[in-house]
């Protein structure tokens, strides 16, 4: 049985460091003392959540409740629980300090172990319906009552998504192989496994309870897959002195789509990893009727225009991500699924077959009805490659993806496999994807606004930390400008992001939660930003005239561009095309 105590203890003693060694080994000394059934809520836990994305499950709980709760487990009224907010800038650290001179005790209290704490957790989350908010205020005021000081402070944290100790999911993978085998060595298959089935939870589970079960994990229906991601290069030449014979798809700008059936069952996941099954009940019939049993495959999904003969923009086909007005939508905006690559095919994981094979049995399932067949064409030359790249770019796509023939499906990894080749902005190589971490208020004429522009960060692969590489100032339209405002102050923070490396501070703070796709000139060399910056070095890199191009409401903070990918464009950009 784990205490909640020593939880606390540790997500204590987490705070205080920054290295990562360090922290795999505290999080490894915690999972040592951890059981099989209990290991699944750890690891959740130390994620911030309360299970996979594609779950949906949410806590749910805003400030206002907190604050009530507090006072009433402590004994302090509303209003001085807020006067001691205002003083720390932290809720979970108010509820540690007024827990620490309770006015009143409660009359039964007993000791917290992990499942305890998590199932309160799981009631908070699933109260719904008439009084389900005060049914939320007394759970969590419950949790108070037992909690010590110090667990306080985490709880409290945890039920307002503000955890924030800085770990990320590859530390927690090392911390699970060094609890069991003394060193890093089992991180690549945990790791492999987390990548098939996005849910640490179940991989803590089936590690701890016999580690070789782990190099056997495979695919299975409902259990997305993170998606894999492609590298760049900035000419065919490269391209093809990098693959070879190689198959190449025009690049569609719509939005990625993971479909799973087994049966009569079927679900539909976003690039997020999102449950996105309710919005598109033409799609589910669709992959309903395969003649398979059982199946995962990915396609790109686009909102098709009937009256004009095209497809719609990526903004336009992103309004059928909508809980709402589904059957409207589904008439206004009907999709075409793109079907680009086979996972899982009755009973067999196909992520380890080579791509051509994946593709030849592909061919054999589509096109059925709006499910259509991503066209592939398999070239030798960089004149094949680069004619294919024109036609592209005079349809008004993205560009084109090459794929190594023989290359297995690297799910969550980002390798040569999969080389994209996209039109160019001036004279960069790309365009980057950056969490916003904070907002400046607007001047001169933005002054009505209130907002005047974004900082945003992009994500370090080796640390999981956030670093700045830009502060946008323009590319908003004011209709934009007043929706960020809106749309920033519901996640303002008075506090940094504990994951965030930065040199530059905006006027405000928000929780690392929207992605934007970023246009710039080039990428230079700055004491300012922080991409890249390695010890002891003074400069990291930043986007030169950056602008911003559309939020992508399709991706996540974990699916930004990373620091080396913009180290690589730096790069590539002095030979680029």
């Amino acid at each position: 049985m784990l205490l909640f105590s020593d939880v606390a203890a540790t997500f204590l003693e987490l705070e205080s460091k920054s290295g990562r060694l360090e922290m795999t080994d505290i999080l490894a000394a915690l999972f040592k003392k951890t059981r099989p059934d209990d290991a699944p809520m750890l690891a959740y836990l130390i994620q911030g959540q309360l299970s996979p994305p594609y779950e949906g499950i949410d806590l749910g709980m805003g400030e206002k409740f907190a604050i009530e709760a507090i006072g009433a487990s402590a004994g302090y009224t509303r209003e001085q629980v807020e006067k001691d907010y205002r003083k720390s800038g932290d809720l979970g650290l108010t509820a540690e300090s007024l827990l620490c001179g309770r006015r009143q005790q409660a009359l039964h209290t007993r000791e917290m172990d992990i499942g305890y704490v998590y199932g309160a957790f799981m009631k908070i989350a699933r109260a719904s319906g008439t009084g389900s908010q005060e049914l939320k205020k007394k759970l969590l005021t419950e949790l108070l009552n037992n909690s010590s000081p110090l667990e306080a402070r985490f709880i409290v944290r945890f039920v307002l998504g503000r955890l924030r100790l800085g770990v990320g999911d590859p530390t927690i993978l090392d911390a699970l192989s060094v609890a069991t085998v003394g060193d890093k060595s089992m991180r690549e298959p945990l790791e492999r496994a987390y990548n098939v089935c996005s849910d640490l939870g179940v991989v803590a589970r089936t590690y701890m309870e016999n580690p070789e079960k782990i190099k056997r994990f495979k695919v299975q229906p409902f259990k997305p897959l993170m998606p894999a991601l492609a590298e760049r290069l900035s000419t065919p030449e490269e391209i093809i002195g990098k693959l070879g014979k190689c198959g190449v798809e025009m690049k569609f700008d719509g939005f990625r789509m993971q479909c799973h059936k087994k049966g009569g069952r079927v679900e539909l996941y976003s690039r997020k990893l999102e449950l996105t099954t309710p919005m598109f009940p033409e799609v589910v019939e669709e992959v309903r009727g395969l003649k398979v049993k059982e199946i995962i495959f990915e396609g790109e999904a686009l909102a098709y225009d009937s009256k004009r003969g095209r497809y719609f923009s990526f903004q336009e086909t992103m309004h059928r991500k909508r809980k709402h007005g589904i059957s409207e939508a589904e008439k206004e905006l009907p999709l075409n699924i793109f079907c680009f690559d086979l996972l899982y095919l009755n009973g067999k994981d196909m992520t380890g077959e080579p791509y051509k094979d994946r593709r030849a049995a592909l061919e054999r399932i589509f096109p059925h009805g709006i499910l259509k067949l991503s066209e592939t064409r398999i070239v030798d030359s960089a004149e094949e490659l680069e004619a294919i790249f024109k036609e592209s770019m005079s349809s008004g796509l993205e560009g084109i993806m090459a794929k190594d023939l023989n290359a297995a499906y690297a799910a969550g990894k980002r390798k040569f496999a999969w080389i994209k080749l996209k039109k160019s902005y001036g004279k960069s190589v790309d365009t980057v994807d950056g969490v916003i971490v904070g907002y400046y208020l607007g001047k001169g004429s933005r002054a009505e606004f209130e907002f005047g522009g974004l900082l945003v960060a992009v994500r370090n692969e080796d640390n999981g930390k956030l670093e700045t590489v830009a502060k946008i100032g323009s590319g908003f339209s004011e209709e934009e400008m007043a929706g960020f405002k809106k749309m920033l102050d519901n996640i303002k923070t008075k506090e940094a992001p504990e994951d965030l490396s930065y040199r530059m501070e905006p006027d405000f703070w928000v929780e690392p939660k929207y992605v934007v796709e970023v246009a710039f000139d080039e990428i230079t060399k700055s004491p300012t930003h922080t991409c890249g910056m390695r010890e002891g070095e003074d400069k990291g890199y930043a986007l030169r005239f950056p602008r911003m191009v559309q939020i992508r409401k399709d991706k996540g903070p974990k699916d930004a561009t990373t620091s080396g990918e913009v180290e690589e464009m730096f790069g590539l950009q002095h030979g680029g095309r």
